[in-house]
């Protein structure tokens, strides 16, 4: 596996555009103001230890040299094996509702926001442990296979939306069908807990079912409602209207406490009401902190191996060489006829 142990470094090369552009005008300029002067071939002969190539040379050398320093400082590196991690864990499976209901604003900043922040605090808390997410509408999606990188967790929280899932409605029940299926094999003795974040609008499956399924296979099942039973409207993205049934009626999305009560209950867990303070993450973090701990294998690269010296060596080659290459002719190594011809052809242009 190949990496920079200091990516921030290579934001230096936006630079070099703007060295290439300076040099070249530069360039344009002295040409310029040689015309000035007069005849190109008469100045020439006039300047006969003057070089019109050597400028070049020292500007590519010099370039090349800055663009391998800056991969230095970026330190490049392989990884040279991978290792089997064991660590003391739990498994969770994030089962998150996205569909269009989850935009209702009876909690702020919305239903869907609310619950990425809640998300967000659980990833945030856990260390050893490993997790996944499934998003659902009309239909279930893996978005993230359970894992224990947690940058990788975080980046897909955020950019979950309604868009994800094509087809609405709320199919709780394959969502935790697709859960239990996410997890490793059954010979792990590390607790396992589905997350369940919706609304409890359930018209597609048999959630329930799903919940019994997974208490069976020791999963437990926690459900966090959004939202309040009395409802709100769901606003329409990007308008300031909210979505309307076919006889133009506003829509009004209710919580449905007790089908979420049903299915936690059904899987062994506990139900909460999410609101506008911590109490959700609260007492689901306590019921995650309860399940049994068990090593959890993790492959992860280990003994990166430094590869910046041959390139640190390569610019250092390059300037030794700049050094040696002086903007004049020098008189003693002229019979070296290393730059005359091209320095002939500039001149006759």
């Amino acid at each position: 596996m190949f990496r920079f142990a200091h990516p921030e470094y290579l934001f230096l090369f936006l630079l070099v555009p703007i060295l290439v552009g300076v040099f070249i005008y530069t360039s344009i300029q002295k040409r310029r103001n040689l015309k000035q002067f007069g005849n190109a071939e008469l100045l020439a002969g006039l300047m006969p230890n003057v070089s019109f190539v050597r400028p070049q040379v020292k500007f590519y050398l010099q370039f090349a040299a800055i663009v391998l320093l800056i991969i230095v400082l970026a330190q490049p590196q392989f990884g040279t094996k991978v290792e089997n991690v064991k660590r003391q864990g739990i498994e969770v499976m994030i089962a998150m509702d996205v569909s269009n209901s989850m935009m209702a604003q009876d909690v702020q900043p919305s239903r869907l926001e609310n619950a990425k922040q809640i998300l967000s605090k659980l990833v945030d808390n856990m260390t050893n442990d490993k997790v996944g997410l499934v998003v659902f509408a009309g239909d279930a999606y893996t978005q993230l296979p359970i894992t224990v990188d947690y940058v990788s967790a975080k980046m897909f929280l955020s950019s979950i939306s309604p868009q994800l899932v094509p087809r609405q409605g709320t199919a709780i029940g394959s969502a935790i069908d697709l859960a239990i299926k996410s997890f490793g094999t059954k010979d792990n003795k590390a607790g396992r807990a589905i997350i369940v974040i919706t609304d409890g609008e359930n018209h597609e499956d048999d959630a329930v079912g799903a919940a019994k399924l997974a208490a069976e296979n020791n999963i437990a099942v926690h459900v966090i409602g959004m939202g309040k039973p009395e409802g709100s409207p769901i606003p329409v993205p990007g308008t300031i209207s909210f979505w309307k049934d076919k006889d133009g009626n506003v829509v009004v999305s209710k919580l449905n406490e007790d089908m979420c009560k049903k299915i936690a209950e059904a899987g062994k867990g506990v139900y909460v009401r999410a609101d506008n303070t911590s109490n959700a993450y609260r007492l689901v973090n306590k019921e995650l902190d309860t399940l049994a701990k068990s090593d959890i294998k993790t492959s992860i690269f280990s003994d990166y191996n430094e590869q910046f010296q041959s390139f640190a060596m390569l610019a250092l080659l390059l300037l030794v060489l700049d050094f040696f290459v002086f903007d004049r002719i020098n008189k003693r190594l002229s019979r070296y006829k290393i730059f005359d011809l091209k320095d002939k052809v500039i001149k006759n242009k």
